[in-house]
């Protein structure tokens, strides 16, 4: 399998640039998608979703143009969004087994053997009965991933999949991704990196539209070897070191800043080398666009 995507662009009325000219090529297997909030990540899954349209570009799955030929796709389709709806006095067994119906299923022996396997895989086989409307929050997400992945699908499509997750139903959907990710492509997006770093062989980084990363998430962490220094400070010195170094980020440890910074040699000043990760990668990437888009508007 191949989804092949070609400068996808996407601007609202409003006048927001949501996708700029964004090129990947995603094969069989995890792929995530990473980018803060309001990078475009969304757009791009709504437009290869078929639910919305790209102002120009194109877009391939394995020789299906996905803009096109849209009923076509939604037959090889499993979307996951970051708010799904459905009828909340509806039981989970039924709605599955309408959504089944809906993908062709016409059996129903077939149907209540899908429905109960997929409801047994996320922990929701003991509330088949229960109507949606009284599930709690990761109950919801849970219904949501078995819809996703009703009917084995060949392009899933996940949004913020893990929100409302408590730790052990966190790693039951990873293992459910990887499981169903050896032959399916699984686009994974989300702005937790260390879903991406657990899960996926592929990703791309997306920052205002934009691809400004796209490979294997380890060799991009190589590329940041030796490269990588971390120093405790006092809050007030914050503005100066920001000004001084390259800083990736920042996070409080008791109550002092620990920053990152991106230096080819050693700065010195206290700082010690750390090894990188795909977080370093995530910021050095998004930090670096965003400083030539500083540079371009100057000049």
């Amino acid at each position: 399998m191949e989804l092949k995507i070609q400068g996808l662009s996407k601007t609202y009325p409003n006048g927001v640039r949501a996708l700029d000219d964004v090129s990947l090529t995603i094969t069989s297997g995890m792929f995530g998608l990473l980018g803060p909030n309001g990078a475009g990540k969304s757009t791009l899954m709504r437009t290869l979703a078929t639910l919305q349209e790209a102002d120009q570009g194109t877009a391939f799955l394995d020789g299906l143009d996905v803009l096109q030929q849209k009923d076509e796709v939604r037959k090889m389709l499993g979307y996951l969004p970051q708010e799904f709806g459905v009828y909340p006095k509806t039981s989970a067994g039924a709605m599955l087994n309408h959504i089944a119906m809906l993908k062709g299923v016409t059996h129903r022996g077939q149907r209540r053997e899908l429905v109960g396997a997929m409801l047994q895989r996320v922990n929701l086989h003991q509330h088949r009965f229960k109507n949606i409307s009284g599930f709690s929050g990761g109950m919801k997400q849970r219904f949501g991933i078995a819809q996703a992945l009703l009917c084995n699908p060949k392009l899933v499509i996940v949004d913020e999949p893990t929100a409302g997750l408590d730790p052990n139903e966190r790693n039951r959907f990873y293992n459910l991704l990887a499981e169903i990710g050896e032959n399916t492509i699984v686009i994974l997006s989300t702005h937790i990196v260390q879903d991406v770093k657990e899960l996926c062989s592929q990703m791309a980084i997306l920052n205002d539209g934009r691809v400004v990363y796209s490979g294997v998430p380890f060799d991009a962490v190589k590329d940041l070897e030796g490269r990588i220094w971390e120093r405790s400070v006092e809050k007030d010195e914050l503005p100066t070191f920001r000004q001084t170094y390259h800083v990736l980020s920042t996070k409080l440890v008791a109550g002092r800043p620990l920053i990152h910074v991106l230096v080819d040699h050693d700065p010195g000043n206290g700082f010690v080398a750390v090894k990188p990760d795909l977080e370093d990668v995530f910021f050095s990437m998004t930090r670096k666009q965003s400083l030539q888009m500083g540079d371009a508007s100057v000049g």
